[in-house]
């Protein structure tokens, strides 16, 4: 009986293709869930804060200039990455970013610890003409980011829209947001954000933190 219900999905091209798709759903389905569910349990520990207001801005016009297709946010636990760039990347460090930075293609340098590593007159140089800096270096200029102004409100919304998927911004936080950014420019925003990465979202779970190579690609 149950060969006769094998040769029947068989010989129905249409009823076959159902099946497969079923068969095929399920096992998606077994894989992602699992993933999906972990995911969803990363909690930020406590050196991890949602961005400030100005910090919020400078990871938006990251975004929005397509820093992230050349540089990573993503060490991986390999002792020649650990040993340049710093103690390896967790979730648990990027839980407040929508969507994720950590990349996979370095035509520059991983910018997942950079902060602190050089001045804000170095990071403004280098946004402006990256090769007064690193001569070799074949990054865009971006000299037009200190001609645009912040707009406060829309700092505002964005940090609503972020509370609402989790971020524990209060009343006050948002309140205060246009005088945090007032006056501020995109490259103001960009370089406080560069500024930032690694600083106070650096995992703390192991004692011995591998030694960082100043040298600049």
């Amino acid at each position: 009986m149950a060969y006769k219900h094998f040769e029947a999905i068989e010989k129905h091209a249409p009823l076959l293709g159902v099946c497969i798709a079923i068969m095929v759903s399920l096992g998606g389905l077994a894989e992602i869930l699992p993933l999906f569910i972990q995911a969803h349990q990363v909690k930020p520990p406590a050196n991890v804060k949602p961005y400030d207001p100005l910090r919020l801005a400078g990871r938006d016009v990251y975004v929005q200039n397509g820093c992230y297709l050349c540089h990573s946010q993503m060490i991986r636990s390999l002792r020649f990455e650990t040993q340049r760039y710093g103690h390896f990347s967790v979730a648990e460090e990027s839980v407040y970013d929508r969507p994720f930075q950590w990349g996979s293609k370095r035509t520059g340098p991983d910018l997942a610890r950079v902060g602190g590593k050089y001045s804000d007159k170095w990071q403004l140089m280098h946004l402006i003409n990256p090769r007064s800096v690193v001569p070799q270096s074949n990054m865009p200029n971006y000299p037009w980011l200190a001609k645009n102004a912040i707009d406060g409100a829309d700092i505002q919304a964005r940090m609503r829209v972020l509370r609402k998927l989790g971020d524990p911004y209060t009343d006050a936080d948002i309140a205060a947001a246009p005088e945090a950014v007032k006056g501020k420019t995109e490259m103001d925003a960009l370089i406080a954000y560069l500024q930032g990465l690694g600083i106070a979202n650096e995992p703390r779970q192991l004692a011995d933190k591998p030694s960082v190579d100043g040298s600049v690609q």
